[in-house]
């Protein structure tokens, strides 16, 4: 498609990345059934932005991986995963729903480590100097919402 950057091949894969643990693949659905109860459970309470396109990302690859293994061949639930997009230099052929598996796994390392809540409010520690010379700094925390 573009040279060499980016070629679109069919590959049926019965396994997780780079088709590992191929045999598996009634685990792999139900593990993916499972992620998409929870994460549609859980969506009423998210207030975080951020925390709903990560979980909206992940829905989203979940349940199209989800739909390759219960509706295609062999068999429900059984299903081979159609990935389709080959990238130079990645070692792996891979789909849509899988970038989107990733890319909201790296927003959920870029939010934990912001120390992002679901609530979308950042924790910060603020000192507050006491008013005379002989009180100690109390720590207090403040909340900032996230937008």
């Amino acid at each position: 498609m573009l040279g060499e950057v980016l070629q679109f091949h069919f590959v049926k894969n019965s396994g997780a990345a780079f088709s590992l643990a191929s045999g598996s693949t009634w685990i792999f659905s139900i593990v993916a059934a499972g992620v998409a109860v929870f994460i549609i459970w859980y969506a009423g309470r998210i207030r975080s932005m951020s925390w709903a396109i990560l979980f909206g990302m992940l829905l989203g690859g979940t349940l199209g991986n989800l739909t390759d293994r219960l509706f295609r061949e062999p068999s429900f639930g059984l299903g081979h995963v159609i990935d389709f997009v080959q990238v130079w230099g990645f070692p792996a052929i891979f789909n849509v729903a899988d970038s989107f598996i990733v890319a909201s796994m790296g927003l959920f390392i870029i939010l934990s480590l912001r120390g992002t809540r679901l609530d979308g409010t950042h924790p910060r520690k603020a000192i507050a100097t006491a008013g005379t010379a002989g009180e100690a700094a109390v720590e207090t925390s403040s909340e900032t919402p996230d937008r």
